[in-house]
């Protein structure tokens, strides 16, 4: 399932890109930007700013969708008994649907749009949510897009089984690894997910001689201090063949999306990091011998 497809894009690997957002992923961090990345299924979303009080999303789902004391809605999104009914009834866009089932060919055709743009090493990156937990239709996606000649990035955190990795060898030419953090408690807490398995992977992904550049959120109260952060690198060095480390400052860019999913958002109050905050982390970083940079 995808959430979005973004054109010309400058980061997220060489030349210009076409990035494709899977909707899925096996970890829920504490500060995630795209809360509609998380499940595997199409949501519901609502922005109340935006609203006519046409009544049209009322009448289609009258079970689940009530006038919110005089002005705007309420949604029970347990009570949605079909998204893709919403996707289009909404003529203000307040009221939208996020997610869609594609199939390889649709997607295929939707980045061959963008052929004429993948010069100078450009092409497309698979980004989520998690591309690797999308099943066969990931490996099928990729054997297509090599046989086209198209270059493929994937975004991912590796937290997925390592067959799922293995999977996709040889037909990625760069992997963006996710390194949140290397220390088991602190990933657990915040990411809800187990720091052995991304480990592990990426000790193994390394060692298969893929090409691989780590991405590092910096978040405050997760990893936003020299000793975690040197904790972090000091691992990414013992990495065979790894080059590059991306140091990416938290932003608060996702606070309006909770509200439009109705869900809290643990980052609400936290203030973004800024450029001047990363440069002990980029001197650690070159001081080991990696290439830097900041964003994307």
């Amino acid at each position: 399932m995808v959430f979005d497809i973004q054109r010309y894009s400058l980061h997220d690997g060489k030349g210009i890109r076409t990035l494709v957002f899977f909707k899925g992923c096996p970890l829920r961090c504490l500060w995630c930007s795209n809360p509609e990345s998380q499940e595997y299924v199409s949501e519901v979303m609502y922005d109340p700013v935006l609203c006519q009080d046409f009544g049209d999303c009322m009448e289609m789902a009258p079970e689940a969708i009530f006038r919110h004391n005089g002005h705007g809605i309420s949604i029970d999104r347990s009570k949605v008994e079909s998204t893709d009914l919403l996707r289009t009834v909404c003529a203000s866009r307040a009221l939208t649907v996020t997610g869609e089932l594609k199939s390889v060919e649709e997607l295929v055709a939707e980045v061959a749009k963008d052929l004429p743009f993948y010069r100078d090493g450009g092409g497309v990156t698979l980004t989520g949510g998690e591309p690797l937990a999308q099943g066969s239709i990931l490996t099928s996606l990729l054997t297509e897009l090599y046989r086209r000649e198209i270059r493929v990035n994937v975004e991912t955190s590796l937290h997925v089984p390592w067959k799922q990795v293995m999977r996709c060898m040889g037909l990625v030419e760069t992997f963006l690894v996710d390194l949140k953090h290397v220390d088991p408690v602190k990933f657990r807490s915040f990411a809800h997910g187990d720091a052995g398995l991304v480990m592990q992977n990426l000790d193994q992904l390394t060692g298969e001689e893929a090409h691989v550049v780590l991405r590092i959120p910096v978040v405050p109260d997760f990893n936003h201090s020299i000793p975690d952060m040197e904790m972090i690198l000091d691992y990414a060095g013992t990495l065979h063949g790894v080059e590059e480390v991306h140091f990416l400052p938290y932003h608060s860019l996702g606070k309006k999306k909770y509200r439009m999913m109705d869900r809290e958002y643990a980052y609400e109050d936290v203030p973004d990091v800024t450029e001047p905050e990363l440069e002990p982390y980029l001197t650690y970083a070159r001081s080991k011998g990696f290439k830097t940079r900041t964003g994307g």
